[in-house]
């Protein structure tokens, strides 16, 4: 076979193959935009924001707070922070599958979260901080194990913190301060060695925390505890760590961080 020949077999392999790719990577980014505008079409956008911008004359890459990949070309990101919007989160949301972040935080949002966002196995931001949303705090967070940013401060969440926040193995920050949550904190979330910043302030917590729950925390800079109806004494594994920031004054817990550092 001689160079031309060879060339110009190689080249018929190659146009198909790229015209395939090409069709494939539209028809996905098709998929995200369709998902989005379901979300339009389900949100209270006050602003027009949305309905000025998220057209499907433009590519949704281009649209206000979408980031796109550079290799797929699929949405990874939508940041829709401090847009007055109002509703509940759509399910379709649940079908961006290549999403890494998510911030829907300081709207008006409200309703329980939908269970299809536990099919967002990519994500590695979750921020739906100061909206109005209510119900327990899903079981299913748990299955979202690359997700290193879970905030969901000053809401409206109530019930028990979910013993299955332990799968989530590389989260670094979890705050879920200003809710309505009671019950005993999971001895669980103090054996995620990734973490770095725990924020339960202000909620109605009550029982004792494990004299160990620091012990698995090598990178634990900022534990928010107060506000809540803790019980029992200050953990001396406590003064084996060096934190930034460390506010424990709570009724009914005897001891002090002081006293633990002289242990």
């Amino acid at each position: 076979m001689n160079y031309n020949t060879c060339f110009h077999l190689l080249l018929g392999l190659f146009i198909p193959c790229s015209v395939v790719c090409l069709a494939m990577t539209t028809r996905n980014l098709n998929s995200d935009q369709f998902v989005l505008l379901k979300f339009k079409d389900r949100i209270a956008d006050p602003q027009n924001v949305l309905a000025n911008n998220w057209t499907a004359s433009t590519s949704v890459c281009n649209w206000i707070g979408v980031s796109c990949g550079i290799i797929h070309k699929r949405v990874i990101a939508l940041n829709l922070t401090s847009m007055n919007l109002r509703g509940t989160i759509p399910p379709h949301l649940g079908n961006l599958s290549f999403l890494l972040s998510l911030d829907l935080s300081s709207n008006n949002l409200s309703g329980h979260l939908p269970k299809e966002l536990g099919q967002l196995h990519r994500l590695r931001i979750i921020q739906l901080s100061y909206n109005g949303l209510n119900g327990e705090i899903p079981e299913w967070l748990g299955n979202l194990q690359r997700v290193q940013r879970l905030e969901m401060e000053n809401n409206s969440f109530t019930g028990t913190i979910p013993q299955t926040l332990v799968n989530m193995s590389n989260l670094e920050i979890l705050n879920l301060q200003f809710n309505q949550l009671s019950g005993q904190v999971p001895s669980s979330i103090f054996r995620i060695s990734s973490m770095k910043i725990i924020s339960l302030f202000s909620n109605s917590l009550s029982g004792s925390l494990p004299n160990d729950m620091c012990q698995h925390l090598p990178k634990l800079e900022v534990l928010y505890l107060s506000r809540n109806e803790l019980s029992g004494k200050v953990p001396s594994s406590i003064g084996a760590t060096t934190f930034k920031f460390w506010h424990c004054s709570i009724i009914n817990l005897r001891g002090s961080f002081q006293e633990v550092l002289e242990i």
